[in-house]
């Protein structure tokens, strides 16, 4: 009885320590994602203004370069730091897509 107690006890602090040890990862993943998952909804948002004719022809390929810049920034970031964003490298991209996000609501609503 005494020997599946310490078993248990050694599988309990395995499990807490690998879970523990994953979690702290996340944010990093989590970043990347969220600079990822912006990107693909500011490309929604302009495909939209294109779609009901509040985006013409060259203010799309300006937005979308802008975007295109954006995410070949982030990829290159995450191919340079091992599959992570720093947090400086994620503070500017977040600074670059706040900057095209404003860009996009003007171009739509000009």
């Amino acid at each position: 009885m005494m020997f599946s107690k310490a078993i248990a006890g050694k599988v309990l602090l395995a499990v807490l320590t690998s879970s523990v040890l994953a979690m702290s990862s996340l944010p990093l993943a989590a970043q990347a994602g969220e600079v990822w998952n912006r990107v693909e909804n500011q490309q929604d948002r302009i495909q939209s203004g294109v779609a009901n004719g509040s985006v013409n022809f060259r203010e799309y390929r300006r937005d979308e370069n802008h975007l295109a810049a954006i995410n070949a920034q982030r990829k290159f970031d995450l191919r340079h730091d091992d599959g992570h964003l720093t947090s400086a490298q994620y503070h500017q991209l977040n600074r670059e897509l706040n900057t095209d996000s404003e860009r996009i609501y003007w171009t739509k609503h000009n």
